[in-house]
């Protein structure tokens, strides 16, 4: 599948995943949809829906996937 760019944000289709390499210190931004947000190495998964945001906070592998077809922005 392929994750297309517009107006800043990063559209995934239900079920797609975003894999990020090192992301520690990025910012995760749900704008549409709800996703799922994991963390290597870390017990906790988080949900965002539309309007929240995650910070990155572990080095490693981070693994961003929709629940429905959503939009994400990263910072």
């Amino acid at each position: 599948m392929k994750i297309e760019l517009d107006s800043g944000a990063l559209q995934l289709a239900r079920g797609q995943t975003l894999k990020m390499q090192d992301a520690a210190g990025s910012t995760i931004c749900a704008r549409e949809g709800t996703v799922w947000i994991t963390e290597e190495n870390s017990r906790n998964d988080v949900v965002l829906e539309p309007g929240s945001c995650y910070h990155v906070s572990r080095p490693g592998l981070t693994i961003v996937q929709a629940f429905a077809d959503a939009s994400v922005s990263l910072a």
